[in-house]
């Protein structure tokens, strides 16, 4: 059994109790510790976390084509541990998914997920103006232990309408993940787009993700932007 926490905000503690297996982004590991010697190994995922070899494959293929493929290490626990990740002062923000719910986020932002999260890529149809693009990576809990943990630059942001039934509208560029009770929970694209877009003098706010009150959906957004994807405008 895994336990996903965060310590000061930057670092991943993951408790682990008797045996068990965890998925990380490469290189991650920072430190560790156990009862009489070592008990944990790491291994380099070459195809995927998935345990047919078949469906590894495939996956494997689909993130490497879709942009979504992330380096992914296994580390096996045979015993009582303490371990911990991190990567470059990132903020580390743990979710736990319950069983059927389902987390789209950037493979870039995946720090590491249990063995009871079904991992794969698909297509969501929009963001080819900004770096968010046209696949997303998803997590799906599928038992008990479903933790994940997603990687912010900053102090992430959590908006939700599942109480209030607002509209939420952000900026592709700075989201991180959403998740919702019910589907992907996918949002619409909103362009605003005039004739100021072409001779340089739009506010530079032209194009969002928007979930209406009807969709259920929690999101988590970064006080960063990745550079945009398509400059529209004449110098």
């Amino acid at each position: 059994m895994l336990k996903f926490e965060t310590v000061n905000e930057l670092t991943l503690k993951v408790t682990c109790t008797g045996s068990d297996v965890l998925f990380t982004k490469a290189g991650a590991f920072i430190a560790g510790e156990s009862l009489n010697g070592k008990n944990y190994k790491f291994e380099k995922l070459l195809l995927g976390p998935q345990g047919n070899l078949v469906q590894a494959a495939i996956g494997s293929l689909m993130r490497r084509v879709t942009k979504e493929n992330l380096p992914l290490m296994k580390v096996i626990m045979n015993g009582d541990s303490i371990t911990y990740y991190a990567n470059q002062s990132q903020h580390v923000v743990v979710y736990k998914l319950a069983v059927g719910e389902t987390v789209s986020v950037e493979s870039e932002n995946i720090l590491a997920f249990t063995k009871d999260c079904k991992y794969s890529v698909r297509f969501i149809g929009c963001g080819v103006i900004s770096q968010k693009g046209l696949a997303t990576s998803t997590l799906t809990g599928t038992g008990n232990n479903a933790y994940v943990a997603v990687l912010c630059d900053g102090n992430p942001i959590v908006l939700s309408n599942l109480q209030n039934n607002h509209t939420i509208c952000v900026d592709p560029d700075a989201v991180i993940c959403w998740m919702g009770p019910s589907g992907y929970c996918d949002p619409q694209i909103k362009l605003d787009l005039s004739w100021k877009n072409l001779i340089g003098q739009a506010s530079g706010e032209s194009y969002s993700f928007e979930w209406n009150g009807g969709q259920p959906v929690s999101v988590i957004i970064q006080p960063a932007e990745r550079p945009s994807g398509v400059a529209i405008g004449i110098d």
